[in-house]
């Protein structure tokens, strides 16, 4: 096989550098099945990883890319056949273990799940890890008591980012009514609407203001970005609710005092989408394909590898808008329509 094209992340201890390389499969991690990938997607994990100690990539030279989507090439193991669709997200992929921004991957076998007959590619990675982050988040909330006959509150952080863009759909789509979205800048405003967000809270809105316990407001709090918002949000949660925490792009601490606790029965919820068990994986993308159908109506872009620098300049700067998918393909893989 000749050399493909990879985006290769080197840090020579005084800066980290990261570009568009070419690489042969002697420069990929070790795994059951080689996969041509065809999409892969850029969330904030993938942007902290091209960061000097940004916290993601345990070790260098690395291929970033925390998800992909794609068809395989070899496999060494019964579960998988050359020719299946098939995606992965999390576990080492990206971090310790080279990822999804490479035209081709080799994971092991027990990091992947076949693609559901009814989801593309494509549609795969529009979901992508942040999607995935959201379904976890949502499942959570619905497993501790949160029905749509309640009629509750519900409030969702970073809410025209990956995580919180897929989360107002799924909301939306399972026909919850007080969907209330958290923006910071007024061009987010019309975005978190459409998704399905039917009040718009600003953090001007949350009267930061460090009481023990605040007037409740909301029932269930989808929170993806943590530190200070996320601290002010848990005194305003109405007694037996709870609080989903998936991310730290506000800041990793959490401030916050029993009482909410102790007095109005709160839960908060910690969701980790890297090490989820694989067999449950298939269910969580069985609900895309079949119950949550919101492809039509997801915020994306899509770009190419060399574009890709550009995207997480703006994911960096807090510009960027829902999900962003790479389209890789390789040049041995057949572009056709089934694969789109």
């Amino acid at each position: 096989m000749k050399n493909f094209k990879a985006i290769v992340v080197e840090n020579d201890n005084k800066e980290v550098n990261y570009g568009l390389r070419n690489i042969s499969l002697d420069n990929l991690s070790a795994g059951d099945v080689l996969i041509n990938v065809c999409y892969s997607s850029l969330n904030f994990k993938d942007m902290l990883a091209v960061q000097k100690n940004g916290g993601v990539i345990r070790n260098y030279p690395m291929i970033p890319g925390i998800d992909l989507s794609g068809i395989v090439v070899e496999s060494n193991s019964g579960k998988f056949v050359a020719g299946e669709k098939v995606l992965v997200t999390g576990f080492g992929l990206g971090m310790s273990h080279t990822g999804g921004m490479s035209e081709y991957a080799r994971v092991p076998a027990n990091w992947i799940v076949k693609l559901p007959a009814e989801l593309s590619l494509k549609q795969a990675m529009m979901i992508g890890t942040a999607g995935f982050t959201a379904a976890l988040s949502v499942i959570k909330l619905l497993d501790n008591g949160m029905r749509i006959e309640d009629d509750p509150e519900i409030l969702v952080t970073g809410a025209s980012g990956g995580v919180g863009s897929i989360a107002l759909l799924i909301l939306s789509v399972m026909g919850f009514k007080h969907i209330n979205a958290l923006v910071r800048k007024k061009y987010q405003i019309e975005v978190a609407q459409k998704l399905g967000a039917t009040r718009i809270v600003t953090p001007e809105d949350l009267n930061i203001s460090g009481k023990l316990l605040s007037k409740q407001k909301y029932n269930y709090v989808i929170d993806t970005v943590g530190g200070e918002v996320a601290s002010e949000l848990i005194p305003q949660i109405y007694y037996g609710g709870g609080m989903t925490m998936c991310g730290n792009a506000g800041g990793i601490n959490l401030s916050t005092n029993v009482l909410p606790f102790i007095l109005r029965g709160i839960s908060l919820y910690g969701i980790d989408s890297v090490n989820y068990p694989i067999e449950e994986r298939k269910i969580v993308w069985d609900k895309f394909s079949d119950q949550w159908r919101i492809f039509d109506k997801i915020e994306y872009s899509e770009v190419t590898l060399d574009e890709v620098s550009q995207v997480l300049e703006q994911i960096k700067k807090g510009n960027h808008l829902g999900r962003t998918i790479i389209k890789i393909y390789a040049s041995t893989i057949k572009k056709n329509p089934n694969n789109n």
